[in-house]
């Protein structure tokens, strides 16, 4: 028999004892979410976590509140800003950091057909669909189509030049709902790129799949963004 059997046998029968004896095992690792200081007030939850705030690597745990508890849904490996990631509340336009914080998902989008089963609204994307981030217009951090007078194409993005980082993607509500013009707009969960981002979230394209069909509207999903620890730890939001 192979020591290591052994020592499993050993501690089964250890255990057992201990039960007997009126004592059961330690409780596991505390959730992450569990660990925050808001979750947003839904039943989903995505955490996006980086070792810390120079990183342009993390990861990315989608998660579901059942009976009073946090459950895993599913994961996956995440890229962050080419600037790694700065507190929301301080961040500023063009300098390729990816916003820490707390924040819902106004609606989906993408250049392809939304996955079967998606529930969140979803706008396909055509040769006019634009994301405005002309601090100028007044449509600032709006997605238009198609693209107002008073909104430079310099500066905004034309969202089918994005065919692989675009076919899937959840907008991030990053300045969103009153935008303070220079904080930064066009904020989103996407598909990969060739490296790491401008400032959004990214995932590997079946992952983003995976979320789409996974988000309901009806349980509030939020996105948390943030370190594991720090100024910009993800357990302050």
């Amino acid at each position: 028999m192979r020591p290591g059997v052994v020592v499993a046998l050993v501690s089964a029968s250890s255990l057992s004892c201990l039960s007997l004896l009126g004592f059961a095992p330690g409780p596991g690792p505390v959730p992450l979410p569990a660990r925050m200081a808001d979750t947003g007030g839904g039943t989903q939850l995505i955490t996006a976590q980086a070792p810390r705030a120079g990183s342009t690597s993390g990861t990315l745990v989608w998660w579901n509140r059942r009976h009073g508890q946090w459950v895993r849904a599913g994961s996956a490996p995440a890229r962050f800003g080419a600037k790694g990631l700065v507190e929301g509340g301080t961040r500023k336009q063009g300098t390729n950091t990816t916003p820490t914080g707390l924040y819902g998902f106004p609606f989906a989008f993408g250049i392809k057909a939304a996955p079967g089963g998606t529930r969140v609204a979803y706008r396909a994307v055509t040769k006019t669909s634009w994301w405005c981030e002309d601090t100028g217009s007044t449509a600032y951090n709006r997605w238009v189509d198609p693209l107002p007078a008073d909104c430079r194409a310099s500066e905004s993005e034309q969202l089918l030049s994005y065919k692989t980082q675009y076919a899937y993607g959840l907008v991030i509500g990053f300045n969103y709902d009153r935008p303070v013009r220079g904080r930064g707009a066009g904020i989103f969960l996407h598909v990969n790129g060739r490296a790491a981002t401008a400032g959004c979230v990214s995932v590997p394209e079946d992952a983003m799949r995976r979320i789409l069909r996974w988000a309901d509207p009806g349980r509030k999903p939020h996105i948390a963004i943030g370190t594991v620890n720090g100024r910009t730890a993800i357990t302050r939001y």
